[in-house]
């Protein structure tokens, strides 16, 4: 079985900071780009970052950009999103998922998708 899981997820104050894990299992994610995507209660799912698997490009959404990293260790099979500089805002729950999107901040671009992990930012 193919599975995504997350993990890393917590509640934070603002400002602060969290590293945010994807563990798959099942099998290798070759030639996959991998994203991260994030959902608040009563709101659509919302695109933040994603990663080539060679790990040489990688795409932010605006509203992360400068303060989240992507990053990946395929020998692990494990993709990462640091958050730094947390705001409320950042508060949702954090979705990886793989695929080989045409387009990188498409949802529905994506095959397998992990349950999620809680991010809370609080003021």
């Amino acid at each position: 079985q193919v599975q995504l899981v997350e993990s890393g997820g917590r509640l934070v104050q603002a400002g602060g900071s969290l590293r945010l894990s994807c563990a798959a299992s099942g099998r290798t994610f070759s030639n996959h780009v991998m994203g991260w995507f994030r959902q608040a209660p009563g709101k659509e799912r919302e695109f933040v970052a994603a990663i080539s698997w060679s790990g040489g490009y990688t795409y932010y959404a605006d509203s992360v950009k400068g303060r989240f990293t992507i990053s990946r260790d395929n020998a692990k099979n494990t993709v990462y999103l640091q958050t730094n500089s947390l705001k409320p805002e950042d508060t949702a729950t954090y979705y990886c998922a793989a695929g080989r999107p045409s387009t990188w901040s498409y949802p529905s671009e994506y095959d397998y998708w992990g349950q999620g992990t809680q991010v809370t930012v609080s003021s």
